[in-house]
């Protein structure tokens, strides 16, 4: 369902209009005389992200909650007055928030983790395709001019302020798939620093040290599932100067939350008096909120739209591969990185607007441009990180969690297009397919892969961008923070290990700088076929910086789906599901062991469960399930299956099977 927009004739009245020309003049910081009310959200500068500050703004100040679908970026300040005026009303066909977030009456009572945090702690298990044993984040930065005397006890006390702030710095998830808060007093509540001391170390050495650093954090992720979901540390080195390590998982902490994170630190940092305001809300109150949804009409009818169209979802693209995805085990993700500086960058910002589109919208049109030339066709399917907050309250922008969820975007690019008029139908594609967002891509993609019968990764190319984090903060990563002296982002180093993803370009800002990454499993491509397409990016993205590279036509493969014989073998594609390696004989369960698990699988699955050849995917099971489902028989004392060895023969007979032998019984 699209909002649906308001009629040339419909107006508001002058001071609503001129109360959403203030707030968006807060949010774009500009004044608000130079924000008319017949110009458009984007092209004042403004972006999706921003949106979220915006709804939250506009329910603070006036009273009305507004679904993420109904600010979209192309509106005006006039017809973002109308929709109000008609909410305020109860006129029109707007759509409602679908939900009242509720405190919860117990802060320590397990909730639920939303379905991109079960997506990261499914591929945590070990039994699916390019997984991990930790999903996280690691970052370092350099600090100049410390108080080496000072900067460790600052940080630490910092550390545990803010894990009072934010709740979900104390969160484990359970084994059941449920996370959970430690109160203040438990033992293993806070973050605990670890300080190494360099200073004497000759430049060599440190290298050295900095580089076992480095590997350790990047390859031995923090895991809320056995301790603390944040691990970092502080290298003391010579001439004041140190690096701060962070490794964060990405079960708690998404690209929002990272710079609402680092902003709080650096401020408690600072100052040990520093307070930061309070919040009202915390993370869990919100995903307990978000639990209901799917039992809302507007959920619905995201589900009925997604599912409507995807028989007819293309496969990711045919990419040459090296290796079948299956049988890799990687352990870190390999690198591309690149900078454009910050005049360049500005200007590239000032033709996105000029064109009608927001940075993000031509940054993904020119990299589905690159990979239709990487796999030498023009329709493909890409997967889309998306910082994707309810404004459910005015604190949601405030806080640290893992918000963040996917959404896929089916990608289908003409012969030879002017750059221009593509980047503007990738803007309308990504807005229609964001006012469909209360279904996430992580449940669209369960029910693909339900509908291809395949347990791979159905959309493993992923685009993520967190261009205007800052501006929707409302401020950056300060410059300076007390005893940490000056904070200098661009000398950093960073490492990415996301589950399922075979290729991830991310974009993101850094003192006024664009940074584009490319983060993928080497062990499954040609480093010259990586080094060609991200070349390919950057060379877009550079001519973006003038009008030449807007009106250019863009070149792209003449062939527009990949052919049978390329979407096979050393192809990235989804293939149908293997056929179990033993096929099982329909009936009725024929033992106690099979009637057991047929009776927890109809409990699970809310579906009687009859035959012992039924597939627990096919049901309606999902991966989530399936973890949650083992659990169960480990704790229960039943056995203890692997993930792997349960998607060999996922029916009741092979669970049934692997069952008998864990617990010593014959096959």
């Amino acid at each position: 369902m699209t909002t649906s927009p308001a009629t040339a004739e419909a107006t508001a009245p002058a001071a609503l209009v001129d109360a959403v020309r203030a707030v968006w003049a807060d949010v774009l910081e500009i004044d608000v005389a130079s924000v008319p009310a017949d110009a458009t959200f984007l092209s004042l500068g403004g972006d999706s992200v921003l949106t979220v500050r915006m709804a939250a703004l506009i329910r603070k100040r006036l009273g009305v909650a507004l679904a993420l679908s109904d600010v979209r970026v192309e509106h005006s300040a006039a017809h973002l007055a109308v929709l109000i005026h008609e909410r305020s009303a109860g006129t029109g066909s707007l759509r409602p928030l679908p939900l009242e977030l509720n405190r919860r009456d117990d802060p320590e009572a397990p909730f639920p983790l939303l379905p991109l945090q079960q997506g990261y702690f499914v591929g945590q298990q070990g039994g699916w395709e390019l997984s991990y044993r930790s999903a996280h984040h690691y970052v370092d930065i350099g600090l100049l001019d410390i108080d080496p005397d000072e900067i460790g006890e600052a940080l630490q006390d910092a550390l545990e302020r803010l894990a009072e702030h934010q709740s979900v710095l104390r969160a484990r998830v359970r084994p059941d798939g449920r996370q959970k808060i430690l109160p203040l007093d438990h033992p293993e509540a806070m973050p605990r620093l670890r300080v190494t001391d360099l200073t004497e170390m000759d430049e060599n050495e440190i290298a050295s040290r900095l580089d076992a650093i480095r590997g350790e954090m990047s390859t031995e992720g923090p895991d809320p599932a056995h301790g603390c979901g944040l691990d970092m540390r502080l290298t003391l080195l010579p001439g004041r100067k140190a690096r701060l390590h962070s490794s964060t998982s990405l079960l708690i902490i998404d690209g929002w939350s990272s710079g609402v994170f680092y902003r709080d630190l650096f401020a408690l940092a600072s100052d040990y008096n520093a307070v930061l305001p309070p919040l009202e809300i915390d993370f869990g109150d919100y995903a307990s909120t978000l639990e209901g949804l799917p039992e809302t009409e507007q959920w619905r009818a995201d589900r009925d739209w997604w599912w409507d169209r995807l028989d007819d979802f293309p496969l990711p693209p045919a990419l040459p591969l090296t290796a079948d995805p299956a049988e890799v085990r990687p352990t870190l993700m390999g690198t591309r990185q690149a900078v454009l500086d910050a005049e360049r960058w500005a200007a590239l910002r000032e033709q996105c607007a000029r064109h009608g589109v927001t940075p993000s919208a031509a940054m993904f049109t020119a990299f589905s441009a690159a990979v239709a030339r990487a796999c030498g066709h023009r329709r493909f399917l890409l997967n889309t990180l998306q910082l994707n907050r309810l404004p459910l309250h005015p604190d949601v922008p405030r806080l640290v969690g893992a918000f963040s969820s996917t959404v896929l975007m089916p990608v289908e690019l003409p012969e030879s297009p002017v750059f221009a008029d593509l980047a503007a139908r990738t803007q309308q594609d990504v807005s229609d397919a964001l006012a469909h967002n209360l279904v996430t891509g992580v449940e669209v993609s369960r029910e693909l892969g339900r509908r291809r019968g395949t347990r791979r990764p159905v959309a493993p190319v992923v685009f993520q961008s967190t261009l205007g984090v800052d501006a929707a903060l409302g401020s950056e990563v300060p410059r300076s923070a007390g005893p940490l002296g000056t904070i200098d982002l661009l000398s950093h180093h960073q490492q990415l290990r996301t589950p399922q993803v075979a290729l991830e370009v991310r974009l993101f800002e850094l003192r006024d700088e664009l940074v584009v990454v490319f983060s993928l499993v080497e062990e499954i491509f040609a480093a010259r076929d990586v080094d060609r397409m991200f070349d390919d990016v950057m060379t877009t993205v550079e001519s973006l910086v003038g009008e030449e590279g807007w009106s250019a036509r863009v070149v792209l493969p003449e062939a527009l789906d990949v052919s049978d014989e390329g979407a096979g073998g050393g192809r990235l594609s989804v293939p149908a599901g293997p056929a179990p390696a033993t096929a099982d004989e329909a009936g009725a369960p024929r033992d106690e062991t099979e009637r057991e698990i047929a009776r927890r699988w109809t409990a699970l699955l809310g579906r009687s469960v009859e035959d012992r050849a039924a597939d627990f995917f096919g049901l309606g099971g999902d991966s989530l399930l399936a973890v949650r489902m083992l659990a169960a028989l480990a704790r229960d004392g039943v056995a203890q299956v692997t993930p792997r060895r349960f998607l060999e023969r996922p029916t009741v007979a092979g669970l049934a099977a692997a069952v008998r032998k864990g617990a010593g019984d014959q096959p």
